[in-house]
């Protein structure tokens, strides 16, 4: 299975927004006028709209057309696409690295997670992501048992374990749930990224799920500090939760 038609609709407007083809103020053409361009469904069209107020790159309003904001491209959470995506939208280079990929048995944690029994069988992943050639996240994945065999098959320098997933296997995510605290960080981490030991990381876990809730992934993720800004946008129809590069 390829990539999600709506995700193809919101990438490309997000595109036309970004180069300035829509100028801040602009009105997007109209769901029918889209939907007939790109020879799609209207439901499908508002998906890719909504995924575009969801980053705030448009107005959120109904009942008119969508309403350009502003051309800072940020990523929601409730898009659940990959870190690679998030961060090449920005512009910068990605390049990740498996470090080591070991079957073993679930934690009770991972178990809890992943919706295994306990003591299944999972596949643990420990990877490094970088951004123009920094390391910027340690990546620690616990993929179900059900998916660990193609996610074994894949290169060291695989771009994107997710669409790896969705590209090759016909496996993708479409719920997600975020937990995101602060911790110091330990030796193996200071020495992945670069950085003293006690230093300050961002950690966000979450686990990733099928359109029929069976869960993929639990992993935790771990960000250098001043790389990634997380910040959560109010309003009365929806909370999404965004992530940005960070200044320092």
């Amino acid at each position: 299975m390829g990539t999600v038609r709506y995700l193809e609709i919101a990438e490309a407007l997000r595109t036309a927004i970004l180069s300035g083809e829509y100028a801040v103020g602009d009105q997007l053409p109209s769901e029918s006028d889209l939907a007939a361009g790109w020879s799609a469904s209207r439901g499908t069209v508002r998906q890719a709209v909504a995924t575009l107020a969801a980053e705030g790159l448009i107005g959120s309003r109904q009942g008119a057309r969508r309403i350009v904001l502003r051309h800072e491209r940020r990523h929601s959470f409730g898009e659940l696409n990959s870190f690679a995506q998030w961060a090449e939208g920005l512009g910068q280079e990605v390049s990740s690295r498996f470090l080591s990929r070991t079957r073993r048995p679930a934690t009770a944690e991972e178990a809890d997670r992943l919706a295994l029994a306990p003591g299944t069988e999972v596949l643990a992943v420990l990877r490094l992501r970088l951004l123009d050639g920094t390391p910027t996240m340690v990546e620690r994945t616990a993929y179900a048992d059900w998916v660990a065999a193609a996610v074994e098959a894949m290169p060291d320098d695989v771009r994107s374990v997710m669409d790896g997933l969705a590209n090759g296997s016909g496996i993708v995510a479409h719920y997600g749930e975020h937990l995101i605290d602060a911790l110091p960080a330990g030796s193996e981490d200071a020495r992945l990224l670069e950085i003293r030991r006690g230093s300050p990381l961002l950690r966000q876990r979450h686990v990733s799920a099928t359109a029929n809730g069976r869960p993929i992934e639990w992993t935790d993720d771990r960000y250098r500090a001043g790389s990634v800004t997380f910040s959560v946008s109010n309003s009365a129809v929806a909370t999404p939760l965004e992530r940005r590069t960070g200044d320092g």
